[in-house]
């Protein structure tokens, strides 16, 4: 996961508008704000999205 991703995930985080772990509205979120390269993330990486979410921890 690149800073960019990693970025877009904390300011959809901070809006406090889903739960983290509802993994098809913060792709729903992110494409609505442009964050395309997390709606690829998610779709292509949704074991890392999920590990990160849950523990922090970055791949």
């Amino acid at each position: 996961m690149d800073g960019k991703i990693k970025e877009q995930i904390l300011k959809i985080r901070d809006t406090g508008i889903t739960n983290m772990l509802d993994v098809y509205m913060v792709r729903e979120i992110a494409y609505e704000n442009g964050f395309f390269e997390l709606v690829t993330f998610l779709e292509e990486e949704k074991a890392k999205y999920m590990k990160f979410i849950l523990s922090g921890e970055e791949d």
